[in-house]
């Protein structure tokens, strides 16, 4: 398998996938907690794997981010996709947008964030000026032109801790630190990834805007419409790029 698709909210799972076997992996930080899917999808084997678990019951700030990427670099994937929710917080991220970042800024604490921390025979530090992998971007971007579905081709991912959504003082913030869009299950997934050199990008699906950004409360009915809409795009896209990886 060299290929794996993880789900957020909203992308739980993936109909069209021919289900091949789910399995749980042990790693240093207990056993997987959803399991990996194995399948088929436009003919090419790949390996989906839901991040908030199997029923969609863990929050952004308790996911098991260490065993998930482990356990995908063990059993092969050498490329990994995220699908990311997350709230629009500059004019042009209107919800159904599509954004493939470029860049990330971590707002989070207190998540397993580094594999390099114990029984280390020298300090250990990654190169993440470019946290994103720019051919796995580029392959994205590429096979939206091919399908004619406009995307945002970069911009930077804020990541809060959650599960709360942020106040209109807080995006302002991250505003003006020079966040697009906003998010809460970015990091440490990408930082882990480039540990274990395993490319790694992130395409997000805008769902709201973020606090402050409209006069309309933020709920989880337009969450949740905006997601069902949006996910229509974002699942024809990754079918696109696994059927014709550029």
């Amino acid at each position: 398998m060299t290929i794996a698709i993880i789900g957020g909210s909203g992308l739980s799972q993936l109909p069209e996938l021919k289900v091949t076997d789910k399995i749980i992996v042990d790693t240093p930080w207990s056993k997987s907690p959803a399991s990996i899917i194995t399948g088929e999808l436009n003919k090419t084997n790949i390996v989906f794997l839901p991040r908030h678990g199997d029923s969609h019951t863990i929050p952004p700030h308790k996911i098991n981010y260490r065993a998930n990427i482990w356990a995908l670099k063990k059993i092969g994937v050498k490329k990994i996709i995220s699908v990311n929710s997350v709230g629009g917080i500059t004019k042009l991220m209107n919800p159904n947008s599509i954004i493939v970042p470029n860049q990330v800024i971590d707002y989070t604490y207190g998540r397993g964030n580094t594999f390099y921390e114990e029984e280390l025979e020298n300090v250990k530090h990654i190169d993440f000026t470019m946290p994103y992998s720019e051919t796995l971007r580029n392959q994205l971007i590429e096979a939206a032109r091919v399908i004619k579905l406009k995307i945002h081709k970069k911009g930077v991912y804020g990541v809060t801790q959650g599960p709360r959504l942020e106040t209109a003082a807080e995006i302002s913030k991250l505003e003006k630190d020079g966040c697009n869009v906003v998010g809460m299950t970015g990091m440490p997934e990408a930082a882990l990834a480039k540990e274990l050199e395993v490319d790694y990008a992130c395409c997000g699906l805008v769902v709201n805007w973020a606090a402050g950004k409209d006069s309309e409360t933020i709920t989880m009915d337009i969450i949740e419409k905006n997601l069902k809409n949006g996910l229509k795009d974002i699942k024809q896209l990754i079918y696109e790029v696994v059927k014709n990886p550029y």
